[in-house]
C-alpha cells in the first residue's frame, strides 16, 4: 500500500531499529516506547487489521507471533515475562493500520490492563 508507512518500514524505504527480520516479518523497536523494551512486530505483507485477516493469512500471522517471541529472547526479557497486544480498529487503539502487534517488556504487568 503506497501511503501505510509500515509498508515503507518493511521496505526499507523508512529506516528503523530492527530486532529481527525474516522473508515475511519485521520486529522494530517502536519510536515512541511506553515500557523499557517496546517493538512491533509487523507482517511485511499489508493487512489493515486483524478483523480484516483471512484464512490465507494464518501462516503469516503465526509467523509474527513467533518472531516477536524470538525478538523477546533476544532483549532478555522471555524468561522474565513480556506482553504482546494487537489494537484492533479505532475504539481498539489501533492508529496504524496495518496489522501490528506491540511486543511490551522489562517491567511487570498488572491484570486487568488500565
Amino acid at each position: 500500500m503506497d501511503d501505510c508507512i509500515f509498508c515503507k518500514i518493511a521496505a526499507g524505504q523508512i529506516p528503523s531499529r530492527k530486532v529481527v527480520e525474516t522473508e515475511d516479518v519485521l520486529v522494530f523497536w517502536d519510536i515512541r516506547p511506553t515500557t523499557p523494551v517496546h517493538c512491533l512486530a509487523i507482517p511485511k505483507k499489508h493487512i489493515a487489521s486483524l478483523d480484516k485477516a483471512g484464512p490465507e493469512d494464518a501462516r503469516i500471522l503465526g509467523s509474527v507471533a513467533l518472531a516477536a517471541a524470538e525478538a523477546a529472547r533476544q532483549l532478555g526479557v522471555a524468561d522474565s515475562g513480556y506482553r504482546l497486544v494487537a489494537n484492533t480498529n479505532r475504539d481498539g487503539g489501533q492508529e496504524v493500520f496495518h496489522v501490528h502487534f506491540h511486543l511490551l517488556g522489562g517491567r511487570r504487568f498488572g491484570w486487568p490492563p488500565g
